[in-house]
């Protein structure tokens, strides 16, 4: 039998930017290894489209997610948990499995006023700093 892939939830609040930018890297970079699903503790039912923007720049197509409640994992078998903002951490469930909680916050990009090109420039800079910091952390476990 081959190892299984080790499964990881990337949590925050509305589930349409930061963690759906999060599980596309994950599964895009380290899919051998981790199987990546994300979820907010109040899904906001859209993927934001800079998200998908920022996303596809880096040939990362994430326009089909689905924001998912976090209650739907509860009996997932998962290997870690990764909340990426302060509300979903404040938040998360107390799950009832053994999985890691880890919290590594972003700052979120669509909360940013500004123009066009500030707002998606901000979600490049959160993109970029979750795949240099949530890629090493799972790579190094």
């Amino acid at each position: 039998m081959g190892n299984r892939k080790k499964q990881v939830l990337i949590l925050c609040t509305g589930n349409s930017c930061r963690s759906q930018m999060a599980e596309g890297l994950v599964n895009a970079y380290l899919g051998e290894d981790w199987q990546a699903f994300s979820a907010g503790t109040a899904p906001s039912g859209m993927v934001h489209s800079l998200a998908v923007r920022a996303m596809a720049e880096i040939d990362i197509d994430i326009s089909e997610g689905i924001t998912d409640s976090v209650e739907i994992y509860r009996k997932t078998e998962l290997d870690l948990v990764i909340t990426v903002c302060d509300n979903a951490a404040k938040n998360c469930p107390v799950w009832l499995g053994d999985e890691e909680v880890k919290h590594m916050p972003f700052d979120d990009p669509t909360k940013l006023v500004g123009s066009d090109s500030d707002r998606i420039s901000a979600c490049r800079q959160v993109r970029d700093l979750m795949r240099d910091r949530i890629l090493s952390y799972l790579e190094s476990r």
